[in-house]
């Protein structure tokens, strides 16, 4: 075999090893590695051109070339453990924790504002006797529409933008829909039970119109509903006047006023006089726009066809419904003035509560 050769493949592998040697990062090792071992480094360069050779002396020159190149890996390999060994030792000493410092607070998780004012309302409610239960928000036309005095065609159907869902039923109807309010619950809750009844129904409802300021396509809403021998005009009043002491404070005043709904008669808004002001009125403020009252739910005795509807006596029996939402009451409570911060996940907003 030709000294030039094998003197070349000695001379390589000295200086790669010593250039291995300097080598202190896995690129810089890839970049030896091509430069070395790769389909054309500098070793492959020179094992190619044995085939220029005598039989013997190419065999003799293969051998020692592929010594060379376990060699070589053999070194890689080890360079690879030392600095990687070398990285985790660094890794370690930087991560290392000192146990004799204090630790270190955890952030505290914290209800959502329309979490913290259902369990305001609920809580009213149930120190008065009610009880609370949910119901589904892919609700049937039949609980939504039907069974609270508004059948098809009618005209109070507009008063809600429903989202209807895609399934058709053996006639080709489409009566399913998500739940436009959480009144169906009153349906549902009078067909399963018989009086007395006094129950709250909080729970999400959709909407398909335009967000704004003031309005969302899906918000919560609080329902509340009583029946029993008896009931009057006066029992509710009397018990949303408590539940409006109860949330916004002992000196509140209440307004009732005429209103429309398809499944009470008759129907009111509910307003209680301006905390922000007093109910004065005053120029300037901001949470009655200066009328000094402040409407907070619709409400108003159940309709009698409601009734009869779900088998109920309605020379017997009688009770009122009401409806809130909890967005507006967090709103009027806080001073917040835009409804879509409550579904906006901005954690500088959620943190004020």
């Amino acid at each position: 075999m030709p000294e030039s050769i094998t003197q070349s493949i000695e001379t390589l592998v000295h200086n790669a090893l010593a250039e291995l040697g300097e080598a202190h990062d896995s690129q810089t090792l890839d970049q030896w590695r091509v430069a070395y071992l790769g389909r054309r480094g500098r070793l492959t360069t020179i094992l190619r051109g044995l085939s220029q050779l005598d039989l013997e002396e190419r065999r003799a020159a293969g051998a020692l070339g592929n010594k060379a190149k376990r060699s070589l890996e053999e070194h890689l390999d080890r360079r690879e453990s030392e600095i990687r060994q070398v990285q985790l030792d660094r890794s370690a000493e930087l991560d290392r924790l000192d146990v004799t410092l204090p630790g270190r607070p955890l952030s505290m998780g914290r209800l959502h504002p329309t979490t913290q004012v259902i369990r305001e309302i609920t809580s009213a409610f149930t120190a008065m006797g009610f009880s609370i239960v949910e119901g589904p928000e892919v609700e049937w036309d039949k609980y939504n529409f039907e069974m609270l005095n508004i059948p098809q065609g009618h005209p109070a159907r507009d008063m809600w933008n429903t989202v209807w869902v895609d399934y058709q039923n053996e006639s080709g109807e489409r009566p399913m829909l998500l739940r436009t309010h959480t009144s169906p619950m009153q349906a549902r809750v009078m067909e399963a039970t018989k009086p007395p009844v006094r129950v709250i129904v909080p729970g999400k409802c959709y909407r398909y119109e335009a967000t704004d300021a003031t309005h969302e396509w899906h918000f919560y809403q609080v329902e509340g509903l009583a029946v029993d021998e008896g009931i009057t005009f006066a029992d509710l009043k009397g018990t949303l006047y408590e539940f409006a002491r109860r949330l916004f404070g002992e000196e509140r005043r209440v307004r009732f006023r005429c209103d429309y709904f398809p499944f009470v008669e008759p129907g009111v808004d509910m307003s209680i006089d301006c905390f922000a002001c007093d109910g004065e009125g005053t120029s300037g403020c901001r949470i009655c726009r200066d009328s000094g009252w402040i409407e907070i739910m619709g409400a108003g005795m159940v309709h009698p066809r409601v009734l009869a509807g779900v088998g109920y006596d309605t020379e017997k029996y009688t009770g009122f419904a009401f409806g809130l939402g909890p967005e507006r009451i967090a709103m009027l409570k806080y001073g917040i003035d835009d409804i879509r911060l409550f579904y906006s996940n901005d954690l500088r907003f959620l943190r004020q509560f």
